[in-house]
């Protein structure tokens, strides 16, 4: 994982004020994103801790008039675990952080249900010497249980400000705002606690006075014990889980349509008002086919990464992700990944940036890096459009074979991924996947707030990163695509003189002669371009897959984004891009080589098919995870990986077709 471009930290407002600084720590599932978001709202930013690949959250607040910085740091059982999150957090903590200095204050927050526990790491955190108050949080649900909570108590007992709060429902924060201007160090006889057992006791003794706990029938059943008999059974929560990941992509595919639609909508217009705006030439062009083009294919694809993020929030506060994480855990487990990469990999069918960004979630390096560089392998969306040409080529008017050609792309990648994984956790990236040591919360209802501000968050974070390289390589491969120019080819030239001659008499057959003219125009400049000589370069290693130098270049450019193939071919082979896809495939089915054969067969179309499902053919990808690394050393192997396996694949199917009389 990337090194952050900043330190996670502010100045002092107000010097002499009190503390103005505060880590946010606590145990997972304890509800310390929400409160975060509850106190600081849309007033944050994210970013890595310098030289580490844990990332923390940086949000602003109000208490008693003074602005304060809450830094919310990652979720962890103890400060003595072997974990980069855990590392960073002591790190941060006992101001050991290299070009950080240590916060002025700790903000811990612990489970009103589960205070046993939770005070273990309070006890730890102590030892800090820092400045503490405890957030007691999910108070209201520990009152529905049963659970009497003494505040005063605990306070007595700690030494620090203690407060109850609900992050869910708001009730409480502003006391604990205000709060923060008075924190104090624990007591020194729980800073002193050195050995893990006496802070245990500690913990457990504290939360006995503390809390009142009902008697409870131990033969009664939770309801969340009955969920959980079904939603972690080894069949039917495979089944619940398909159940619920069905309704997730069907959701992310078919509500993203409308945003997506007007997102195009949009940009089309721009690019048509820039045209009519901006005289004939090189700028124009720029900015109408580098500019808004490359603009417009980043945030294409945005209202998918925001609604996969906020369902995915929504799921995990639920505390579901964590019994499909379990559930899915005995499948990956065989492969050499814990069941938490199904999170990346189910990201990775909306777009593969934002999968490997929400690897983070692995708490295991090794498995982290593994899934990293496996997830590009699952079929993400910008595949779509080159899977529908190709499929309809090979299974024109046969719609079922047609369907199982589309759920076959799908399974080949999923397979790919699996024994790619399999491989490296044997070369690579040796070792079995860690065990997965995982809670399962109470179920509860989702905080649409949380989910808000994190898809809010995740969309700034992908335009951020994804954006900007995206918008470059546009840019850069627009260039290739229309330099060096040259004069235009006589027959060009022919067509725009009889055009001239005909004008007055008969302006439609003008028109129609300069459009064959730009037509001719546009793929002489294509054929001598940079882009154009490079696919005559690549067409020998290509050939094997069933390209020549047209394919070739469509082939090159889909290296920005997969689905650039479709239009890129088209402007190759008949000077201009089609909307209409039924235009498109005529175009192409009447495409024929130099040696005056047809272009795509079902042959090539078959091996280019297998080739699109398996390469990575993803620029900005290979960018997020050199900065999700910190090395270009994996994306390289990734690159080079996933292009000799498609490469191979596709060259054996050129080869067997004809065996079974397909040519």
């Amino acid at each position: 994982m990337p090194t952050a471009s900043h330190d996670v930290r502010s100045a002092d407002p107000r010097p002499g004020a009190g503390p103005s600084r505060f880590a946010l720590i606590g145990n997972p599932n304890t509800g310390k994103s929400t409160l975060f978001n509850r106190l600081c709202g849309l007033r944050v930013r994210t970013a890595n801790f310098p030289g580490s690949t844990v990332e923390a959250h940086e949000g602003s607040l109000e208490a008693a008039g003074h602005r304060l910085t809450l830094i919310d740091l990652p979720g962890t059982y103890g400060l003595h675990l072997d974990r980069p999150e855990t590392q960073a957090c002591r790190q941060f903590l006992f101001g050991e952080m290299p070009r950080m200095s240590a916060p002025d204050g700790v903000l811990v927050i612990v489970d009103a249900t589960n205070l046993a526990r939770n005070l273990v790491l309070v006890a730890e955190v102590a030892a800090s010497g820092r400045p503490m108050v405890v957030a007691i949080n999910m108070i209201d649900r520990a009152e529905k249980t049963g659970l009497r909570v003494s505040v005063a108590e605990i306070e007595s007992r700690l030494g620090c400000p203690v407060m109850a709060v609900s992050a869910r429902t708001g009730a409480g924060c502003d006391a604990l705002r205000a709060s923060l201007m008075h924190a104090a160090p624990a007591r020194p006889e729980i800073a002193a606690l050195t050995e893990s057992a006496s802070r245990i006791a500690w913990a457990t003794a504290t939360a006995e006075a503390g809390v009142d706990v009902p008697r409870v029938n131990p033969s009664d059943a939770t309801l969340t014990d009955r969920i959980d008999a079904v939603a972690t059974h080894p069949i039917g929560g495979v089944i619940v889980f398909l159940a619920i990941m069905t309704a997730l992509f069907w959701a992310i595919f078919s509500l993203a349509t409308v945003p997506m639609d007007l997102i195009e909508l949009f940009f089309a217009g721009t690019g048509g008002v820039i045209e009519a705006v901006l005289p004939e030439g090189a700028v124009r062009e720029l900015l109408a086919d580098g500019v808004v083009a490359g603009i417009s294919g980043v945030l294409v694809f945005l209202p998918q990464i925001c609604l996969l993020f906020f369902l995915i929030s929504l799921l995990e506060d639920t505390g579901y992700l964590a019994r499909a994480a379990c559930v899915t855990d005995r499948l990956l487990r065989r492969f050499g990944l814990p069941g938490h990469a199904f999170i990346p990999f189910l990201s990775a069918h909306a777009c593969a940036i934002p999968a490997v960004m929400s690897a983070r979630l692995i708490p295991d390096a090794r498995d982290r890096l593994a899934a990293v560089l496996v997830a590009p392998f699952f079929s993400c969306s910008a595949r779509l459009p080159v899977y529908v040409l190709l499929i309809g080529l090979l299974f024109a008017d046969r719609p079922f074979l047609a369907g199982v050609a589309f759920t076959a792309c799908y399974a080949l990648g999923a397979v790919a991924a699996l024994l790619t994984s399999l491989l490296i956790r044997r070369t690579a990236v040796r070792g079995e996947p860690a065990p997965m040591v995982i809670e399962f919360p109470e179920y509860r209802l989702p905080s649409l707030r949380t989910a808000l501000v994190t898809t809010w968050d995740r969309a700034l974070i992908f335009l951020r990163k994804a954006g900007t390289v995206i918008l470059a390589i546009c840019i850069v491969l627009w260039w290739l695509g229309n330099y060096p120019r040259s004069a235009p080819p006589e027959e060009a030239t022919l067509l725009a003189g009889q055009a001239a001659l005909v004008e007055a008499s008969d302006p439609e057959e003008a028109a129609a002669f300069r459009s064959d003219a730009d037509r001719i125009e546009a793929r002489e400049r294509s054929r001598g371009s940079i882009m154009g000589r490079l696919g005559r370069a690549v067409e020998p290693v290509l050939a094997p897959i069933g390209c020549d130098w047209r394919l070739s270049v469509g082939l090159l450019s889909s290296f920005l984004a997969r689905e650039v193939f479709v239009g890129s071919l088209t402007i190759v082979l008949a000077g201009e891009e089609e909307e209409d896809t039924s235009r498109v495939r005529e175009v192409i089915l009447g495409a024929r080589r130099d040696d005056g054969s047809a272009l795509l067969t079902p042959r090539s179309a078959a091996s280019l098919l297998v080739y699109y499902v398996l390469a990575m053919q993803c620029l900005p990808t290979l960018a997020v995870v050199r900065r999700e690394t910190g090395s270009w050393k994996w994306p390289l192997m990734q690159l080079g990986w996933m292009s000799g396996v498609a490469w191979i694949l596709a060259a054996i199917v050129h080869a067997v077709l004809p065996l079974a009389g397909i040519t």
